[in-house]
This record gives C-alpha cells, sequence and structure tokens, in this order.
C-alpha cells in the first residue's frame, strides 16, 4: 500500500513537518476532515464523515447524505432522545480480491468505519420516518410531531373600550 507521507528513512524538513503539524491540527479545511486519518497504528484506516444536508418544512425534518459506492444494507440510521445517528463502513478496496497482487501508485479513497450525529432543533415522529437511497444519496424524511407544527392563532378585534369583540375582558 502506498502512504501518502515519506517512510522514516526519507528526509523531512523541519519546515515541512511544521507545515503537516500546523495543517493537521489547526488548520480548517473541508477536506482534512474529509480524507484524515484515525490516528497512528491504525493500518492507515481513514475516518470518513458523512457530508449532511438538514432542512426543514412546515410538516418534516429532511436529512440527505452522500454515501458514494455504499449500498442500503452498509449504512445504519437511528434516533434517540432527539439525535440522528448515521453510521456505517466503507470497504477498503486495497482488501478486494481483484487487488492481491496489484501494485499500487496511489491509495487515498476513504475506508473504514464512520459515524455522523446530529441534534436536530425540533420535535419529530421517528416512528412514521421514511428513508431512502438511490445513487448513493441517502434520504430521510422525518415528520414534525404534532407539537412541533406550527399553529395559526386566531386574533380577535377588541372594541375602543378594551373589550373583545364577544363581550369579555382582557
Amino acid at each position: 500500500m502506498v502512504n501518502r507521507f515519506p517512510a522514516a528513512d526519507e528526509f523531512v524538513s523541519l519546515r515541512d513537518a511544521m507545515d503537516r503539524l500546523l495543517a493537521d491540527s489547526f488548520v480548517s479545511s473541508p477536506f482534512r476532515t474529509l480524507w484524515s486519518s484515525t490516528g497512528a497504528g491504525t493500518g492507515g484506516t481513514v475516518r470518513m464523515p458523512l457530508p449532511l444536508d438538514v432542512y426543514a418544512t412546515q410538516d418534516e425534518v429532511v436529512v440527505i447524505g452522500a454515501a458514494p459506492g455504499l449500498n442500503p444494507n452498509d449504512l445504519e440510521v437511528t434516533f434517540n432522545q432527539g439525535t440522528l445517528t448515521l453510521s456505517g463502513r466503507t470497504p477498503d478496496v486495497a482488501q478486494s480480491e481483484d487487488t492481491k497482487q496489484a501494485t499500487w501508485f496511489l491509495h487515498e479513497l476513504p475506508h473504514g468505519t464512520f459515524q455522523r450525529s446530529v441534534t436536530l432543533p425540533v420535535e419529530v415522529d421517528p416512528a412514521r420516518a421514511e428513508a431512502t437511497f438511490e445513487h448513493g444519496i441517502l434520504r430521510l424524511r422525518l415528520p414534525k410531531a404534532e407539537q412541533a407544527k406550527p399553529r395559526r392563532i386566531e386574533i380577535r378585534a377588541a372594541d375602543t373600550a378594551g373589550q373583545i369583540a364577544s363581550g369579555q375582558t382582557k
């Protein structure tokens, strides 16, 4: 397997080492979180967060997740106390039968387990939730709980003496 980082016997300048340390630790980058390793000693397993879009309509919360290359049975969706969790595992193509005798030049595709949790800002009814998966896109529709749906409040006119039109006082 080809490693993106130099081997121990390769020369690494102090400047390169510091640049890598800063880039990995302090500089925010959407690509760093998508393609970063989970730590030393993990055999190169890569952490792959599930990118999400979450929005609400008047009646439901919709969650869309991009999971390219996965099947519906590779994903698990759970809901507990207002928190939606999506998890799964992306296979390592280097472990497939097709690549057993291959010579690798580059191996950057994310692989390994992932988990993404989102606390929803409104109450939903998970018993009526629907999930579909097509072309690597997971779409969850979570109906809002009845008490979380907006309600129209009727406004009654008051007369000039402060009396409500129906004859009641404030």
